[in-house]
């Protein structure tokens, strides 16, 4: 069973252009990681780059997961769906809609790959029964109603459902390391104390094999109130400049990035020139 996601050297190109140069970053189970940065620096970029989304070009690098006996797998060699099932597993900023296609039918689908990944697609479902029960139990604790779950994914969905619904994913799909990106974003105080402490609960439960790996993507430390990081990484100009703790991510979140720009000139000097780019892009 995987027990640490190891980056290293990660450099990743985006229509060419380069966005990530040489991110090192390893993350072992039952620990929360934050990623913090100003805008164009590389954290999404990051996070898409280690689920395996097609337009995200690995250059140079390696993303590995690290066995508990010691048997490396290179995840670069997997495509995504084949990620999702050895245990990755991202919450969109932007989650896509599926027209069509239920909640609950994509979850159990979902849910049936990941804890049996050597199943053949139109067999060896979850019963429904077991799925049904457990899902109802899931989204109690996350306040939803039930009939959520018949709604199409995402289609029409709110702001805050479609975090909310990543949540869900999250909770049932049990993943080994999951990566939330601006999970926080566009929700109100409410909403994001309850993310906070779904979050908070979901990581720690070490029931299906151990708790997870968890790497936080954030501008604020809303999240981070009740799922304090044991690591908080920076990242400026697509490399991870500084590491330190929870005292990190206060010291961002109150004063921003001036003294990390001024010790990192090179990186924040790129930096600004990625966002500029980013910005004629969109």
């Amino acid at each position: 069973m995987s027990k640490t996601l190891r980056i290293k050297n990660l450099h990743v190109c985006v229509e060419g252009k380069p966005i990530l140069n040489g991110v090192n970053l390893t993350i072992n189970r039952g620990e929360t990681h934050a990623l913090m940065g100003p805008n164009g620096s590389g954290k999404s970029t990051l996070g898409n780059a280690i689920m395996g989304h097609p337009s995200y070009e690995v250059t140079d690098g390696t993303i590995e997961l690290v066995e508990e006996d010691g048997t490396v797998a290179n995840v670069l060699e997997l495509d995504a769906s084949e990620r999702a099932r050895a245990g990755l597993f991202m919450a969109f900023q932007r989650p896509m809609a599926i027209p069509g296609v239920k909640l609950a039918d994509f979850m159990r689908h979902a849910t049936s790959n990941v804890r049996n990944p050597e199943r053949k697609e139109g067999e060896d479902l979850i019963p429904m029964r077991e799925f049904r029960k457990e899902l109802q139990e899931k989204m109690g604790h996350l306040r939803m109603d039930l009939d959520f779950a018949r709604r199409y994914v995402n289609d029409g969905f709110s702001g805050g459902e479609m975090k909310r619904a990543e949540i869900l994913q999250m909770a049932m799909l049990r993943p080994k390391f999951a990566i939330l990106d601006e999970t926080d974003s566009g929700l109100d105080v409410d909403a994001v104390k309850l993310a906070s402490e779904s979050i908070a609960e979901i990581s720690a439960d070490a029931s299906h094999g151990g708790a997870m790996g968890v790497l936080i993507i954030t501008h604020h430390d809303k999240l981070l109130e009740r799922n304090t990081p044991d690591f908080t990484h920076v990242i400026l100009g697509g490399r991870i400049v500084e590491t330190g703790g929870v005292e990190l991510a206060k010291e961002l979140h109150n004063d921003g990035y001036d003294r990390i720009r001024a010790e990192y000139p090179e990186a924040a000097k790129l930096n600004s020139k990625m966002a500029e780019e980013e910005a004629v892009s969109v």
